[in-house]
């Protein structure tokens, strides 16, 4: 295992729906097996120690998807949540949200609140959900509300702005995964990726399991991360 581990962990799932068109089913059943290596990968994280993750939930794009994809979506989130959330209070994870929660669904933005509410003591890991959430929505979101503060062209700075995003007081990430085998941030903490090291692997999300994440992390723990510097 290796022993150089990233404080923060962002992951692309990408590949649900790949995942169950290979196997002629529902794209709804990609998404359940999907639930299950969000599952897997948390805990394996807690165990070894990572103390952030964020998964890349639901992006301000997913809404042109269909009506009824969206639907399950939602109502899988909440099942999922309904099953986890003790789990998570109990082993010290806290619940947070990247985007913009006012948009979503009535039922799924209590779930959240209640999760957020119920894990907020947990110190061990906190687990970032990114919903409804578009990095250059959160990049015009975090400048209009400098703007609406007052604030003058001298108060903008990198410190005032990372103050008003959704990752306020989170580390950026260390180490990006996408899975899936596409090679994109997909509109993704653009910001907060500039130094990230990326990762990507051709494995559909539903398939990723432990082996896969201690492969992602052997190949961050031989990279040498130098931020701009000789």
């Amino acid at each position: 295992m290796a022993e150089n581990l990233p404080a923060h962990i962002a992951v692309i799932m990408d590949g649900n729906g790949r995942w169950a068109e290979a196997r002629g089913l529902p794209r709804a059943d990609g998404h359940r097996a999907g639930a299950v290596a969000v599952r897997t990968v948390t805990t394996v994280c807690r165990t070894i120690g990572i103390r952030h993750i964020t998964l890349y939930t639901f992006s301000s794009e997913n809404w042109g998807r269909p009506k009824a994809e969206i639907q399950h979506l939602f109502s899988l989130l909440m099942e999922f949540l309904g099953k986890e959330i003790p789990i998570m209070e109990e082993n010290g994870i806290a619940l947070n949200v990247l985007g913009d929660m006012a948009a979503l669904p009535l039922g799924a933005r209590a779930t959240l609140a209640r999760g957020i509410k119920r894990t907020a003591g947990g110190l061990d890991m906190t687990l970032n959900l990114a919903i409804n959430y578009g990095g250059r929505a959160e990049l015009v979101h975090a400048v209009q509300t400098l703007i609406r503060s007052g604030a003058s062209p001298a108060d903008v700075t990198e410190q005032s702005l990372a103050e008003r995003l959704y990752t306020k007081g989170l580390p950026d990430p260390d180490l990006l995964i996408r899975t899936g085998g596409e090679q994109r941030l997909s509109n993704f903490l653009l910001y907060q990726c500039a130094y990230t090291e990326w990762y990507f692997t051709p494995v559909l999300w539903p398939d990723f399991r432990e082996e896969h994440l201690r492969i992602a992390l052997e190949a961050y723990a031989a990279r040498s991360r130098r931020f701009g510097k000789i």
